[in-house]
């Protein structure tokens, strides 16, 4: 009843007129910027974080959010007519979305990708509600081994499941951790990696190391591999549903968040998993198995339905823990950080009306999402009519002002190049760039609570698991390190009983 009572009160503070116009701005900048090819939800948050530096705290995060959710549409909208997924999570919703593009039935897809991010999001944000609070009150009680075990969970947990092999996302991750190095030791004062520069003592910003891998990273590979000419953009008509498409659609989209949102609320990696997993669920109920891989509207309707709703699991993890498991979460943990605002056990006691405004400004994005993103689809498919280079040049140009405006120095255009070939180099050698951003975000904090975890146990390494829930942690980090190996053994005995 309390988060009900702190629900009403959030809409009351989310439906004003200025937060409204601030969630109509961030619902069709989002989208924008998220329907270029190439340009994910991750990227599109990264670019658009600097337009938030004039608001106040509860109106750039209203507007953060309407950016998010239409960041994440916009990327369906791409791999659906493009085949171009703007991040992983999209890239099931090519597998059935673009033969339907090509087919002629584009508009579906569209139309069947904007409703179930409507379901699975406010599906997604009803959990959210109900489940934030109670995480956050247990939280209150962990202590500093707990909260070492749950990052190396979050770090274990992002490497294994992303990337083409565990050592490619490890050695992401060890790239993440030394560029979290960089500044002051926070317990001693001593400098670290700041090669005698005064402007690095204070780290290198999390914003400038978002942009710099996703979208420099991302324009130079790009540019690398550019061709001149491209495909046609395929034409998008006027999306609607008949009715045998919503007869096909509306199992999936409510199937959708109960497989999407558990998957967003702990550290398993964001919403690759649950969309894949809603894709073969979809496929192995549906009684039209065989147009799957031809343009089979369940395989849209049910991973973006489960994409949405991890989108609003990974903010409870966030809220609650201050632990992003998503690249999307880390560059939100840094806006909240620039607001001087740490996410944790007592952010729902400390800044109410900023969260609870933030939970309801969710649905209200959610129902601007599919009211303007229906009937403007053409529009962002005209979008796609943009020549690469220049598409990739203003990006570039985006990110330069978006650096620049973090300190307003030059020295931080020469950090956000070197970290943008630092992403190039990783794309080249396929390292996934979410474990680095993670392990920018995370590796200052897990430091800080290992030492503290070793000083009040004098030293003893026994303190890192003297808890009953850092030994249930670290067993679950145990199964997912031996699960590959597990899996190889069950599979040989079963050959050799089929044998």
């Amino acid at each position: 009843m309390d988060s009900l009572n702190s629900l009403v009160d959030g809409f009351g503070t989310a439906l004003t007129p200025i937060n409204l116009l601030w969630a109509v701005i961030g619902v069709l900048l989002g989208t924008a910027i998220g329907v270029l090819p190439g340009i994910g939800p991750a990227m599109a948050v990264a670019l658009l974080l600097p337009v938030t530096y004039g608001l106040e705290p509860t109106g750039a995060f209203i507007m953060f959010a309407g950016i998010y959710y239409g960041a994440m549409f916009g990327g369906s909208t791409t791999s659906i007519l493009l085949n171009t997924p703007g991040e992983s999570a999209a890239v099931v919703a090519a597998i059935e979305g673009n033969p339907m593009a090509k087919s002629g039935r584009g508009a579906q897809a569209l139309a069947a990708a904007a409703i179930g991010h409507f379901a699975g999001g406010i599906i997604g944000t009803m959990l959210l509600v109900a489940l934030a609070p109670t995480v956050a009150d247990l939280a209150v009680d962990i202590g500093a081994p707990d909260y070492f075990a749950i990052m190396v969970l979050a770090f274990i947990a992002v490497t294994s499941v992303l990337g083409s092999s565990r050592i490619r996302g490890l050695a992401s991750l060890l790239i993440g951790l030394t560029i979290g190095l960089v500044g002051l030791d926070q317990m001693t004062g001593q400098q670290r990696l700041t090669f005698g520069s005064l402007h690095l003592a204070d780290g290198v910003d999390v914003v400038i190391v978002a942009v710099g891998l996703f979208a420099i990273g991302e324009a130079l590979w790009v540019a690398a591999h550019l061709r001149r000419g491209g495909a046609p953009p395929i034409p998008v008509g006027r999306p609607w549903l008949g009715k045998s498409d919503l007869k096909r659609t509306w199992k999936p989209w409510l199937r959708g968040p109960f497989i999407g949102f558990p998957f967003g609320a702990i550290p398993a990696g964001g919403a690759e998993i649950p969309t894949f997993l809603s894709y073969v669920t979809e496929k192995r109920l549906s009684k039209n198995k065989k147009e799957f891989g031809k343009g089979a509207i369940e395989g849209v309707a049910g991973p973006e339905s489960a994409a949405s709703a991890s989108a609003a699991g990974t903010l409870v993890s966030m809220l609650t823990l201050g632990l992003p498991t998503t690249a999307v979460a880390a560059v939100m943990l840094a806006a909240f950080q620039q607001y001087g605002i740490q996410p944790g056990p007592l952010l729902f006691e400390r800044e109410p009306d900023l969260v609870w405004g933030l939970i309801a400004s969710l649905f209200v994005g959610m129902v601007l999402l599919l009211a303007l993103n229906l009937p403007l689809a053409p529009v962002w498919a005209k979008l796609l009519r943009i020549p690469r280079p220049y598409l990739y040049a203003g990006i570039l140009f985006f990110a330069g002002v978006g650096a620049y405006a973090v300190g307003g120095e030059a020295l931080d255009l020469v950090i956000l190049l070197i970290i943008g070939l630092i992403g190039f180099g990783m794309r080249r050698y396929g390292l996934p760039v979410l474990p680095a951003v993670i392990g920018v975000i995370l590796g200052p904090g897990a430091e800080q609570q290992l030492r503290r975890a070793l000083q009040i146990s004098d030293g003893s390494v026994s303190g890192l698991f003297n808890t009953a829930f850092s030994v249930t942690v670290y067993v679950v980090i145990l199964i997912l390190l031996a699960w590959p190996l597990i899996k190889k053994v069950l599979l040989r005995r079963r050959n050799n009983m089929s044998a």
